[in-house]
């Protein structure tokens, strides 16, 4: 993956509590192998009517919200399910940073193995962030993980706490199979000593 250090972009506003994975990413879209192709599926329910034509009152479907990739929104996001699919969604529809009050566990272990960036702020910290958002679009954000904090357009800092461990997997764009490579001399060491000719 690449690292991520900074990042610019504009910000999508889903102003909703608890959102889980099978509303990120619906179940029956669940039957691909690979991380590919999952965008389209993202929050399908919610972004197309039962007659597939997209509904105009989601958030998403505005027309300043469709090329952002920084995503705003409330308590508990990606609750539910375990799948790793979730994320894959996110990213595949081009979401690198999710900003939340607060995220399900599993959900964000599974970002940050997946390279999107999942920053927590309080909710008051979510409030000011989206004064400035225009319907459901905050048209600037800056966000910096080596420093920790996120700027809004009118320079406005919002500091977040995140892990030491995933922090540097982040920077350096690694995963777990990155960083077990990184002992690779070692690892052949080791299997050549017990190889039986």
């Amino acid at each position: 993956m690449p690292g991520f250090k900074t990042y610019s972009g504009s910000a999508a506003v889903l102003d909703r509590d608890h959102v889980d994975t099978d509303q990120i990413i619906p179940k029956q879209f669940l039957k691909k192998i690979d991380k590919a192709g999952y965008g389209e599926f993202l929050f399908f329910d919610w972004r197309y009517h039962s007659n597939g034509e997209e509904n105009e009152d989601f958030e998403l479907n505005s027309p300043e919200t469709k090329e952002v990739s920084i995503l705003v929104t409330g308590k508990n996001f990606g609750c539910g399910s375990s799948r790793e699919h979730a994320p894959w969604a996110l990213k595949d529809y081009g979401f690198q940073v999710i900003i939340a009050e607060s995220f399900a566990d599993i959900f964000f272990n599974n970002c940050v193995k997946n390279g999107i960036l999942p920053i927590r702020l309080s909710k008051d910290e979510l409030r000011n962030l989206q004064s400035e958002r225009a319907g459901n679009l905050i048209r600037t954000l800056r966000v910096d993980l080596e420093q920790q904090l996120v700027e809004n357009e009118t320079k406005e800092v919002f500091r977040f706490e995140f892990d030491p461990y995933w922090k540097k997997m982040l920077l350096n764009g690694w995963d777990e199979i990155s960083v077990t490579l990184q002992q690779e001399a070692l690892i052949k060491e080791y299997e050549d000593e017990r190889i039986v000719n």
